[in-house]
């Protein structure tokens, strides 16, 4: 079976790289499958779960809180603007950013403030829903 490298990497520092046999990208258009020797590409994300499938069919999951990816035949390179690992994710923390978010949205004035505050609750749901998704899968 062939793979596809994969280099998942944020500000905050390299989050994760290795073989893939599948990579699963939340896309600003809609989810994208990558498969070894795909067509290059490249793309926005969108907040959401990124989702790598190794060869032996196990899968390891990152929240994404945006960013860019790029797919050669042979690499898929991430550059994630916030990036979290599964065992990293916190519940109360996603949801107290969530609540965070929504209070700053009830006070934004102006309409540039009220973009930011959507953008940023939106983030702010889409890493509560994955470490939402993550707890259920793991009980």
């Amino acid at each position: 079976m062939s793979a596809i490298h994969v280099d998942i990497v944020s500000a905050e520092g390299h989050i994760h790289s290795g073989e893939a046999s599948m990579i699963f990208a939340p896309a600003k258009m809609g989810e994208l499958g990558i498969a070894p020797r795909h067509a290059p590409l490249l793309t926005s994300l969108k907040p959401g779960t990124l989702r790598v499938q190794q060869a032996d069919g196990s899968e390891l999951s990152f929240f994404v809180g945006g960013g860019i990816l790029e797919v050669q035949p042979h690499l898929v390179t991430v550059l994630a603007d916030t990036a979290l690992r599964a065992k990293d994710a916190d519940e109360a923390s996603a949801a107290a950013a969530k609540k965070a978010a929504e209070e700053k949205l009830g006070k934004a004035s102006g309409p540039l403030d009220v973009a930011k505050a959507q953008s940023e609750l939106v983030e702010a749901a889409a890493r509560l829903e994955f470490v939402q998704k993550i707890s259920k899968a793991t009980r």
